[in-house]
């Protein structure tokens, strides 16, 4: 039911690759998800300068925003489930790469995969072609909580479901809303809205 010996399986071949490789999945575990914040950052600032009215800007700023509610969604269905770490729970399982979480801090779903399936998603809506590069590090993210340790496979597969499903919902049924706002923001002419959002047609009339 807990997956638990693919867990074992993923775990054990986690410690029988190199060293090097298990300080890259290390450092991308706890800090990969920093590049999804990068590439929100570049598609916002690009979306400014792009054509096409108010729609690039909307979907750039609905792609954090909805990647942070799937975010609160992964946290409040985990205080539901209380499904106990692996790291602790399986016996007879490699030793995590990384400290164990602390009791109370829960299993199922993953946040780091809700997030990373979340982003990848808004991402790849706001410019279809990032699909290509924001999937596989969504994977990538999801795989290397079971690879270290610190989760079992359907605690990832369940975040990266939630994340990317309600994100997908979310940017859809904001999408129209949110051009308005960009529209309206830009038509008040004010320089930090301006800013914000990129020239519009109020920037082009004084």
């Amino acid at each position: 039911m807990h997956g638990s010996d693919l867990y074992r399986d993923i775990t054990d071949f986690a410690h029988s690759t190199p060293a090097w490789t298990q300080s890259a999945f290390v450092v991308w575990t706890e800090y990969g998800l920093l590049l999804f914040g990068l590439l929100f950052t570049t598609v916002w600032w690009r979306s400014r300068g792009r054509a096409g009215g108010p729609r690039p800007v909307a979907l750039a700023v609905l792609a954090p925003l909805a990647t942070a509610v799937a975010y609160v969604a992964s946290e409040t269905v985990k205080s539901v489930v209380d499904e106990e770490r692996p790291c602790r729970a399986v016996a007879g399982a490699a030793a995590a790469l990384v400290a164990c979480p602390a009791p109370g801090d829960w299993s199922f779903p993953s946040n780091h995969a809700a997030i990373a399936g979340a982003s990848a998603v808004a991402l790849a809506l706001a410019v279809p072609r990032l699909a290509l590069l924001t999937v596989p590090l969504a994977l990538l993210m999801a795989f290397s909580r079971v690879y270290v340790g610190v989760h079992y496979p359907h605690d990832v597969a369940a975040g990266l479901l939630l994340g990317g499903s309600l994100a997908a919902v979310l940017v859809l049924a904001l999408t129209g809303p949110a051009c308005a706002v960009v529209a309206a923001v830009r038509a008040s002419g004010l320089r930090p809205a301006v800013w914000f959002t990129g020239p519009g047609p109020a920037s082009k009339t004084g």
